[in-house]
């Protein structure tokens, strides 16, 4: 997969990485441990592309996060969520800049797709609120949803729950991080999970997707009509 100029991933970095956590000193050790040629490896870096599902699958046992975007620990430490509405491995997605009282929280379930959009849903949270589910050792939430589509694959899949906090001002943005975004579009109305990169159009943000096969797109600022950044995911193939 190619990692476009506008993704949050670096083929080199996450190379480096790759041999940090393993303990290897050269790119053959690491190319030999993949299953690949040593001039595969090297096109990785040189051409910026990498095949992420090999990535992922051999090293299944690290963070994600810290792997592909350095973020976080490299040790995986599984948080589970036990409740009747949902149970699964949880995956904190969003460190905050400043630490934040952690403990075992009650985050409510909210039903998007009854909602025309995420400020409506909001807005009027009782109404499309499906239970609470708890969950412990996160951040502060203001409830969670589930997730459609496959742009975020294989970090998100589809039927995947994600933990979010709204944020009130665009100035609010960390660029670079993982959003929901409820926006307009030719007089419909869409909700999605993105990265949110800075865009070279004037009053816009730039959309984009993990998986390759969704192209960026500019969004202008007057067509979001509320964005919440994600804070974690419960894995579908987790859920019982």
């Amino acid at each position: 997969m190619i990692i476009t100029s506008d993704s949050p991933f670096n083929a080199a970095e996450i190379v480096k990485r790759a041999k940090l956590v393993k303990d290897f000193k050269t790119d053959s050790e690491l190319a030999a441990f993949l299953g690949i040629s040593r001039s595969t490896l090297s096109n990785w870096t040189a051409r910026n592309s990498i095949d992420f599902p090999l990535i992922l699958k051999r090293f299944s046992d690290i963070d994600y996060n810290w792997l592909l975007a350095g973020k976080g620990t490299p040790m995986h430490q599984p948080v589970f969520c036990n409740s009747e509405l949902a149970k699964g491995e949880v995956e904190i997605i969003h460190n905050p800049k400043t630490p934040e009282c952690i403990d075992d929280r009650s985050v409510t379930l909210y039903d998007i797709s009854a909602a025309a959009n995420l400020k409506t849903m909001l807005a009027d949270r009782p109404q499309y609120a499906l239970g609470k589910i708890l969950i412990p050792n996160v951040p502060q939430c203001d409830g969670a949803v589930y997730v459609s589509g496959d742009s975020m694959y294989p970090i998100l899949k589809a039927g995947d729950i994600v933990g979010f906090k709204s944020i009130s001002s665009f100035s609010d943005v960390i660029y670079g991080e993982m959003y929901l975004v409820s926006f307009e579009r030719g007089g419909d109305e869409y909700l999605a999970v993105k990265y949110i990169n800075r865009s070279e159009q004037a009053g816009c943000l730039k959309l984009v997707s993990y998986n390759t096969h969704h192209d960026p797109m500019d969004l202008p600022l007057q067509a979001i009509n509320a964005m919440a950044i994600v804070k974690f995911s419960i894995r579908k193939n987790m859920m019982m």
